[in-house]
């Protein structure tokens, strides 16, 4: 399986709902919270192509974008497919 990233910060429901879903199929990732770490947040807007808003969820190379893309790919039948690569 790739290994599956979410920029996220402390106080974000939407983080919270990427994070849960993700806990629900069963797989590990890593979070890495942005907040108050320039350095991380130009990390993330570099990945992810200027976007600001977080979650940012990256599985393996490829960039999901935030908690209603990836509650989208999960209603489309892609989300399992991406995790079982």
């Amino acid at each position: 399986m790739d290994k599956i990233i979410m920029y996220t910060k402390t106080v974000c429901p939407y983080c919270v709902r990427a994070k849960g879903l993700l806990k629900s199929k069963g797989v590990d990732f890593t979070e890495i919270n942005v907040e108050g770490n320039n350095e991380l947040r130009e990390e993330m807007l570099l990945k992810s192509n200027g976007m600001t808003t977080v979650p940012q969820i990256f599985i393996g190379n490829f960039h999901v974008g935030g908690c209603d893309d990836l509650y989208a790919l999960d209603a489309r039948g892609e989300l399992d497919k991406l995790l079982a690569k």
